[in-house]
Order: C-alpha cells, then sequence, then structure tokens
C-alpha cells in the first residue's frame, strides 16, 4: 500500500483544506470506534442496546480491523483504507438493519453505523476530490433546464403530477417506512396528543404554502418547481415576495408536521437532514442558475428578499 501524499499531486489551498477534513474525520472516527469496544466489553447495557444478542467477540475480530484500524490507516492516508471503511461499515449497517427488524435488537447499533457509514462516505468523497462532488446529483432528471413552452393549464398538470409524485413519496411512503422501523426496532417514544395535533395543523398550513407556491411558479414562471423543468420568467410574486424559496420552506415544514402527527423523532430527524441538503446541495446550484439566467434582476431580488425567515418589508409584486 501507498501513502496518499505520495500518489497525490499538488492541489489548491480549498483542496487540502477538504482533504484534511476528510483525514480528521478518521482519527477521530478510529478514536470513536476504539472507545466504543470498550464500552461493549466493559458495559452489559452498551453491549445489549448496540449490539443485541450478537457474539460481541466475533464480530470484534472483524470490525476492529476492518473498521477501527482501517479507519487509522484511513487517518495517516494509506489509499485503500478509506474505501475499506466505507464499504465495512455499509455491510454492517445493512446486517444490523436486518438483525434489528428481525428480532428487535441492536437498533441504536444500526443508527451508530449508518451514522458511521454516512460520515465514511463524506470523508473519503473529501479526501478523493477534496470537496462533495454534489455535481452528481445533477443529472438525468435532475439535470437544470428550462421547461418546454406551453400553456398555462399545461404548465399546472405537470406541477401537479410533481407534487403527487414527490408528496406521496417523501411524505408518504419514506416517512412510513421510517415509523415502522423506528416502532419494530423499539426506538419509539410517547408523543403528547396536543403535538400531534399541532403536527396535523402545521402539515395544513405548510401545504397551503406549498400549493400556492407551486402555483405562483406554473402561472407566472411559465415552468414548474422542478430543476428539469425550470420557469422562464423570475417569480417574485405570491409567496416568493416573503421568501426566496417558499416551497423549501413548505416541504420542510411538512416533514416535520408528518414526524409530530406520526410520533416519529426520526421522520423529524429525517426532515431536518433534507433541509441541510437541500440548503448546502441544491439552494447554491439553483441560485447560481437563477443568476446566470436573470443576472441583475436576481441579484437585486436575492438581496432584497431572504432565503428562510420572511422581512418584515417584502417586495412588490
Amino acid at each position: 500500500m501507498i501513502s496518499e501524499t505520495s500518489a497525490t499531486p499538488p492541489a489548491t489551498p480549498r483542496f487540502r483544506r477538504g482533504s484534511t477534513l476528510g483525514y480528521t474525520y478518521f482519527a477521530l472516527q478510529a478514536a470513536a470506534g476504539a472507545l466504543w469496544w470498550l464500552a461493549v466489553f466493559s458495559s452489559a447495557w452498551v453491549r445489549e442496546m448496540t449490539l443485541g444478542g450478537l457474539d460481541p467477540v466475533a464480530l470484534a475480530l472483524l470490525d476492529i480491523p476492518l473498521f477501527v484500524a482501517a479507519s487509522g490507516l484511513a487517518a495517516a492516508r494509506i489509499r485503500p483504507a478509506r474505501w475499506v471503511v466505507t464499504l465495512w461499515a455499509a455491510l454492517v449497517t445493512a446486517g444490523l438493519a436486518c438483525y434489528a427488524t428481525v428480532t428487535g435488537e441492536a437498533s441504536w447499533g444500526v443508527l451508530l453505523m449508518l451514522t458511521a457509514t454516512t460520515g465514511s462516505l463524506a470523508a473519503s468523497l473529501l479526501v478523493t476530490h477534496g470537496r462533495l462532488p454534489t455535481e452528481w446529483i445533477f443529472n438525468g432528471p435532475f439535470a437544470f433546464h428550462t421547461a418546454r413552452p406551453a400553456g398555462t393549464l399545461r404548465h399546472l398538470g405537470r406541477t401537479g403530477r410533481q407534487i403527487v409524485v414527490f408528496w406521496g413519496l417523501c411524505l408518504g411512503v419514506i416517512p412510513l417506512l421510517i415509523t415502522f422501523l423506528e416502532r419494530r426496532w423499539g426506538l419509539a417514544i410517547a408523543v403528547p396528543l396536543a403535538l400531534t395535533t399541532a403536527g396535523i395543523a402545521l402539515f395544513l398550513i405548510a401545504s397551503a404554502l406549498g400549493i400556492w407556491s407551486a402555483v405562483t411558479m406554473s402561472t407566472r414562471g411559465e415552468g414548474t418547481p422542478l430543476p428539469a423543468a425550470m420557469p422562464h420568467r423570475l417569480v417574485v410574486a405570491g409567496p416568493y415576495r416573503y421568501v426566496r424559496n417558499p416551497m423549501a420552506v413548505a416541504g420542510i415544514a411538512q416533514g416535520v408536521a408528518v414526524g409530530l402527527s406520526a410520533g416519529s423523532w426520526l421522520v423529524v430527524i429525517y426532515a431536518l437532514c433534507g433541509s441541510l441538503v437541500w440548503n448546502w446541495v441544491i439552494r447554491p446550484r439553483e441560485e447560481a442558475d437563477l443568476e446566470a439566467r436573470f443576472g441583475n434582476e436576481y441579484r437585486d431580488y436575492r438581496d432584497r428578499v431572504f432565503c428562510w425567515v420572511p422581512r418584515s418589508r417584502f417586495t412588490p409584486a
């Protein structure tokens, strides 16, 4: 095996910062993994919550070299080690998830390993590219394209279909699956009736905002909310007078509302994670596209209207 420093060409400061962050993550993960195994062998409670009835000795013989030691080697810039860690973490996560679903045990182990898998993948990409190559997301149906010319009714129809598909998947199928697993794994908590009622009220309000935003986008912008059929005109009317991304605000609020009404704290976390992905991954690309297409008109709008929090004084329609 070879050192990362001997195989990587000179990089920009930004690349080096991203790579350093990735290496730092692997070092912390190696330390955390070692501490976790110490806790497993010294605490029956930790062992039961994270491994259930699985044999810790047999798992340790595999996990310590393939996860703990490999994380340390990845931190030491040994090239193949980071992918060994990532692949092993993904396999353990899948195996623990199946085990927890069948037995109802080791549920916290699943969440820990899911976090480790996500972190290892992100760190591996940072080490390889110096950043997270988020442009991979914007391909195929998620590539930015202006909507084909059509009448208002056609745009409304396309927007309606998008709402049915994405709301059905993101606010229906996925939360139902998360809620099922949360209860099967014994992670559910009791939620007061008032919180459930508040979740239903929030969902109705957020849905109304989402529909208002979508209709405004279709009728004023001659397009749809999806990147694959972007509007032809910059929309600053309706809810877009108050915030630049009312559909994102509505979608995140809907996700939180579904979690509250279903009594699922994991669904709430799912919605909040979605907000981070949208803010850090999707929004910069979308705003760059809007600035490229609408220039000073969009820059002026961006300077006057916030992304998330409504201003007390809004722009005229």
